[in-house]
């Protein structure tokens, strides 16, 4: 079992956007990764869906100290054992695991589980999470952050799946704490074609919208 870093906070809450990663191989995660840090991301999650996503995620830990690197899809205790024995400093779920979340805040690491009602919200937040990932957001939009936040102001709230360049400003005027972008992000067509150096400016293009913010 690797031993894993704690999460750095101050770090990604200077640019609060966790980046997606799903079904990429290790070399062009590797690029992925030297994009981010060249502009001033931090937060990055490998899915346990990937292939080899263990090997992924003990690699660039072990490469980007500056690099939060983290596990997603995490749906049960097993996916969770795998991406803690791979140095994983933080998880990710799609739904609300109790043993998951229980485990995650009883090892002091930083658990984002997925929820869809306030409800849900609630009880996420009340079993310990870091924060609450909104999943998904896509048909949800920023005005439902909006009115959660109304009557639960205290709950940190992390949308996911349908957040882009184009509305991430609103997410956070909404009063979203930090957002997840998988497609969105990671642009496909520059990555295909080995555009590191483009997709850095890409990221650093979205980080740039949500300045005022962070």
């Amino acid at each position: 079992m690797k031993t894993t870093k704690p999460f750095n906070w101050e770090l990604h809450n200077k640019a609060p956007i966790v980046g997606i990663i799903r079904g990429l191989p290790l070399e062009t995660v590797v690029g992925i990764a030297k994009a981010y840090v060249t502009a001033g991301l931090s937060t990055i999650e490998i899915t346990m869906n990937t292939v080899g996503a263990a090997d992924i995620i003990a690699t660039i830990q072990s490469n980007f100290p500056d690099l939060n690197v983290g596990a997603g899809t995490v749906c049960t205790i097993e996916d969770y054992n795998t991406a803690v024995a791979a140095g994983s400093q933080f998880i990710v779920t799609p739904i609300i695991n109790e043993e998951v979340i229980k485990k995650a805040v009883a090892d002091k690491i930083p658990i984002f589980p997925g929820a869809f009602t306030p409800t849900e919200v609630y009880k996420a937040w009340s079993l310990g999470a870091s924060a609450v990932k909104i999943f998904p957001a896509t048909q949800l939009g920023p005005t439902y952050i909006k009115d959660v936040l109304a009557p639960l102001n205290k709950i940190k709230l992390l949308p996911t799946g349908g957040v882009s360049k184009d509305n991430i400003k609103s997410f956070f005027a909404a009063g979203a704490t930090g957002v997840g972008m998988g497609s969105s992000l990671l642009d496909k067509k520059l990555i295909k074609n080995n555009d590191f150096n483009g997709l850095a400016d890409h990221f650093k293009s979205i980080k740039e919208e949500i300045k005022a913010y962070i």
